[in-house]
């Protein structure tokens, strides 16, 4: 099964290395749907995904708790565990593609406005 969506960091990603001397990161990505509660909270389905090799290696000092990322996460299966309290199951998956998600703008600050252009000449002059 492959998960596609916006993700934000519940750690920390730690950058580990197999005895191979591959990378590996794993991170624990926090998924958000359904409708909000009272509180204006939506629930969120937890993922524990890993990030291989050069990426791994390349990105995880940027991979950091409460970042928000766009993940595509490929062979999504149910993992069976014995926890402190008994059995216990989680999401796992392997990522095949991440990005970060640029910030959103505060609502109170004002947009910004590009100069218009004083007139046709000008547009057709632009080098795209």
């Amino acid at each position: 099964m492959k998960l596609i969506g916006i993700a934000r960091l519940g750690r920390d990603a730690e950058v580990k290395y197999t005895p191979g001397g591959k990378a590996v990161a794993n991170l624990a990505l926090a998924y958000s749907y359904g409708n909000k509660d009272g509180n204006g909270h939506k629930p969120s389905q937890w993922v524990d995904a890993s990030l291989w090799g050069d990426q791994a290696e390349r990105m995880g000092k940027y991979l950091l708790k409460g970042t928000v990322l766009h993940v595509v996460c490929r062979d999504v299966h149910v993992e069976t565990f014995e926890g402190k309290n008994g059995t216990g199951h989680k999401l796992v998956g392997i990522i095949s593609d991440i990005e970060f998600v640029p910030k959103q703008r505060d609502s109170e600050q004002k947009p910004v406005q590009k100069p218009a252009a004083k007139n046709t000449e000008d547009i057709d002059d632009l080098p795209f």
